[in-house]
């Protein structure tokens, strides 16, 4: 992270945080602190926001990114808790009633979901008031990624989200939050369309993301999440696969996933070389993705370890991967009014046969070609099995389950219980899911 940034965030943190929960409120002015109307309408201010989202959502054992990557393994079985001191951890593996409104993780991932989601929309409000739009472009492009990241996020783990922020908010149907981070997104590459972004607003963020890339590859994956093949088949094949976007990390600021579990060996781990997997669909023996994920320890306990995107502090972190684009258009395919069986194919042989040198972060199978006649039922199934390899620890694997139609036997949580501190504030709440 470039060091001028975080400090303008840290004046912003001190300056500007406003609380989304209400309650007794006083005001304890500062004169030397600058005002939220000073930082929400100047290039620097909004910049300093911008970069603050990205850095709740990366950084840290409480980052969006630690919690989502462990929430999902946990529930899936990707992972497993080494150390039962680690509480939340410890519930989430249990799974059923273990995970309830209390549960410490959840809480936070939902609390930084809406801080993220709140602070975006102060950048998406104000943005367009500035005189140089080109700028202005970027700031709403990089908002809206990090909204329709938390909107997603949120979709994928609870059968409701909240439609706004504020008080007594209403709540909107988890396939209907999918669409509207694609609503979210669309606005700003109309944005993008009409005012490029500027170089000078590239140059004032953290090196990594490729913004308009980015915009695509999400909306792709969310109009997959919501059902909606033809347009998730038509944004995948917008992103190029040529290029990188990622969450970058260093010395100082340090990859969460290496930070809290890899380096410690003391929270979770890989369960084993199946990746979670029922039997049925364990990697094949010969998959290069198992090496590039895991890493065996032969003389200390826990065998298996986290390799690929968290074996390293200053690893970055995939906003997307290649592999996980290639196989939105497989599924979309096949899961199109009339199953495309050909294409369909073809695209799932581009990820089975893919070696480790021709993927951009060195994921690959290299693995021969399926061949033969197959149903589109069959396609599917070896789609789910590719993108539980293809895409270990990234999350989206929980959806991918209940998409997939996999039974909850092998899920710890098909869904999950609201937090408590959303319940006691917001009357309009949803029941808890039953599992």
């Amino acid at each position: 992270m470039k060091h001028s940034i975080i400090k303008i965030l840290v004046v912003i943190v001190l300056s500007s945080t406003v609380m989304i929960q209400t309650g007794c409120k006083k005001d304890f002015n500062d004169p030397n602190r600058s005002t939220q109307d000073q930082v929400l309408n100047s290039p620097k201010g909004l910049t300093g926001v911008v970069v603050g989202l990205q850095r709740v959502y990366t950084l840290g054992r409480g980052s969006n990114l630690y919690n989502l990557v462990t929430i999902n393994g946990l529930a899936t079985n990707e992972l497993f808790v080494v150390n039962a001191g680690n509480t939340a951890e410890l519930q989430m593996q249990t799974g059923g009633t273990a995970v309830d409104g209390n549960h410490t993780m959840l809480t936070t991932f939902w609390t930084n979901c809406n801080k993220v989601i709140y602070d975006a929309d102060l950048v998406l409000a104000n943005a367009p008031n500035l005189a140089d739009k080109n700028y202005a472009s970027g700031l709403i492009a990089y908002a809206s990624i990090f909204k329709a990241l938390c909107i997603g996020d949120m979709s994928q783990f609870w059968p409701k989200v909240p439609d706004a922020i504020g008080l007594n908010v209403n709540f909107i149907d988890r396939i209907d939050g999918f669409k509207k981070a694609v609503t979210i997104i669309d606005a700003a590459l109309a944005v993008i369309a009409a005012d490029p972004i500027s170089a000078s607003f590239i140059s004032s963020v953290p090196a990594g993301i490729d913004i308009v890339n980015t915009l695509y590859a999400l909306k792709a994956r969310y109009s997959l999440f919501a059902g909606l093949y033809p347009q998730a088949l038509t944004a995948a094949n917008l992103v190029n696969l040529s290029v990188k976007s990622t969450f970058n990390y260093d010395a100082l600021s340090l990859n969460p996933i290496f930070e809290t579990a890899t380096s410690t060996n003391n929270v979770v781990q890989v369960l084993d070389s199946t990746l979670g997997l029922p039997l049925p669909l364990k990697p094949a023996f010969a998959d290069k993705r198992i090496p590039f994920y895991t890493v065996i320890n032969p003389t200390i306990l826990p065998r298996f370890r986290i390799n690929g995107f968290g074996n390293a502090a200053a690893t970055a972190f995939p906003v997307y991967l290649p592999g996980e684009i290639i196989l939105i258009k497989a599924e979309s395919y096949l899961r199109a009014g009339v199953p495309d069986l050909v294409n369909g194919l073809i695209q799932l042989n581009n990820v089975i046969t893919k070696t480790p040198a021709g993927d951009l972060f060195g994921v690959g199978a290299d693995l021969p070609a399926a061949v033969g006649v197959f149903t589109a039922p069959q396609l599917l199934d070896s789609v789910y099995k590719h993108r539980s390899i293809e895409l270990y620890m990234s999350g989206l694997k929980l959806e991918d389950m209940r998409r997939f139609g996999r039974p909850n036997s092998e899920k710890k949580r098909n869904l999950m219980p609201y937090p408590l501190r959303e319940r006691d504030n917001n009357p309009n709440t949803p029941p808890d899911p039953p599992f």
